[in-house]
């Protein structure tokens, strides 16, 4: 029997944020299926979703879901349907999931699925349980089927960042590399043979000072190296012209 998601207030200090009620330059754009007549157009709205899901600088060639773009462009699947494949794929799942705890992934999922950010703490623990127990897909379920994402975007438009916030927008923050995820590598680097290491162990030695010994040079006593015998044999010469002198 799956955990009831735990009760939490809808409010935070957002509400004090303003909204995009006064349309400016900063207001998103809606991707809206109905919007896009042939199939050629309406890869502006297949752009649209993966950057809202994934990032706008992590998306490669190979990341893209070919089936799912098939399948929305022949109007086979809602564009609810196509945010729900892509929040499930694999590439999503080495980007985004592996990298990232329960909280850090509710707050992605709030973000990049309803458009807005945790309302409290009390949330983020409501819906971690909710991926304890039902795992990331059954989250994503849950978001994609709540009343709020259907009165907000419904079928046929792409999740959008809905109110402001005090930092990047949501889809310019990269997924991967929260505290956590930098952390996690942080504390991977520190083990036998690392430069850290090397650094405490140099710190470590104790350095002596050298000392000088003064040297009475009188003291020393050269030792006699000249020779005490003659040279014996007749010195010879492959110059004939050459000669040697006689000791």
């Amino acid at each position: 029997m799956a955990i009831p998601l735990l009760e939490y207030k809808p409010s935070s200090q957002n509400q004090r944020v303003s909204g995009y009620e006064i349309p400016n330059e900063d207001t998103p754009k809606i991707y809206r299926i109905e919007d896009y007549a042939k199939g050629g157009e309406i890869e502006e709205l297949i752009w649209a979703a993966y950057r809202q899901l994934f990032s706008e600088h992590v998306i490669l060639k190979f990341y893209r879901q070919s089936n799912l773009e098939s399948q929305v462009k022949n109007k086979a699947i809602t564009v609810r349907d196509f945010i729900r494949g892509l929040a499930k794929s694999e590439a999503f799942q080495s980007l985004v999931i592996q990298t990232n705890s329960n909280y850090r992934l509710v707050e992605l999922g709030l973000k990049r699925l309803l458009g807005r950010s945790p309302y409290s703490k009390d949330e983020e623990i409501a819906w971690s349980i909710k991926i304890a127990t039902d795992g990331w897909d059954g989250f994503v379920d849950a978001l994609l089927d709540s009343e709020e994402y259907q009165s907000c975007f419904g079928e046929n438009i792409v999740p959008y960042q809905r109110r402001r916030y005090k930092d990047r927008p949501f889809n310019l923050v990269t997924p991967r590399y929260a505290d956590y995820w930098r952390d996690k590598l942080e504390d991977a680097r520190y083990k036998p043979g690392s430069i850290s290491d090397f650094f405490k162990m140099a710190a470590s030695v104790n350095i002596r000072t050298v000392t000088y010994t003064p040297v009475n040079t009188a003291n020393i006593q050269i030792p006699d190296t000249t020779r005490e015998t003659k040279p014996e044999g007749i010195p010879l010469s492959i110059n004939p012209s050459g000669s040697f002198p006689i000791r």
